[in-house]
């Protein structure tokens, strides 16, 4: 076979070797992902849902809570709406009552409490949507680069301090809260006046979940610590060194 046939059949070669196509690229994005999904298999992917879900649950039943205290008097009545921030001491209404103006006003500011307790269960949100979004695109990163885990384990930590002081901290609010509007309470203020008032319910529930995401932030640390270099390099101290 002489060099030109040589050289022909080379050529031939070259030209019928597969190209990289789309749909071969979007195969290996797709792959890539299916694979970076298999952290929801892992308690650290598992508790990571958990921690959006009820941190969502948290704040939101906290936000939206509507309640009322009702004034009746004789011959007129008042009806006050409590609601996020619960800043009660802002809520003033006058009426007539037998002929002479009546000053009627709510005592106590919960706003910080009430805050710093949906603060909390924001940030933990947003949070938990990064350190996702970290799993399912970067995870290789998230295991190549020691300082990641190390920096999630030390955060997760923060969140889970907030949880339990904000919780704390609201639960305390609510407390003052179902005082100063006690109809038993109101009424020794306003004698000649029938209070009534609906339930707090939701918003206790509010204040277990809060204890809830503390428990669930912190169960989550142990399952943290085992990516970190901490715990690997424990694991390679203690491991049994074999002779020949």
């Amino acid at each position: 076979m002489d060099s030109t046939q040589l050289s022909g059949q080379a050529q031939y070669e070259n030209d019928i070797q597969p190209m990289p196509t789309q749909y071969d690229t979007g195969m290996a994005i797709r792959t890539s992902l299916a694979f970076n999904l298999s952290v929801f298999k892992e308690p650290r992917g598992v508790m990571r849902i958990f921690h959006f879900i009820f941190s969502i649950c948290a704040f939101a039943t906290t936000t939206g809570f509507v309640n009322y205290v009702k004034f009746t008097f004789s011959d007129n009545k008042a009806e006050f709406d409590i609601e996020y921030p619960y800043r009660l001491n802002h809520n003033v209404q006058e009426i007539l009552v037998e002929n002479n103006t009546l000053r009627i006003q709510l005592f106590g500011n919960f706003s910080s409490d009430a805050e710093f307790f949906v603060a909390t269960g924001v940030i933990a949100m947003l949070y938990t949507i990064a350190v996702i979004i970290l799993y399912v695109l970067f995870d290789a990163m998230y295991q190549s680069k020691g300082i990641i885990p190390l920096t999630d384990f030390a955060l997760t930590t923060i969140v889970a301090v907030l949880w339990l002081s904000g919780s704390a901290a609201w639960a305390n609010g609510l407390t003052g809260l179902k005082m100063v509007t006690d109809p038993e309470t109101l009424q020794q203020q306003y004698p000649k006046s029938v209070v009534q008032t609906g339930n707090y319910s939701r918003l206790s529930i509010s204040v277990l979940l809060g204890f809830l995401n503390f428990f669930l932030w912190t169960s989550d640390l142990w399952f943290l610590y085992k990516e970190t270099a901490w715990f690997k390099l424990r694991q390679g101290v203690n491991e049994p060194v074999t002779t020949a």
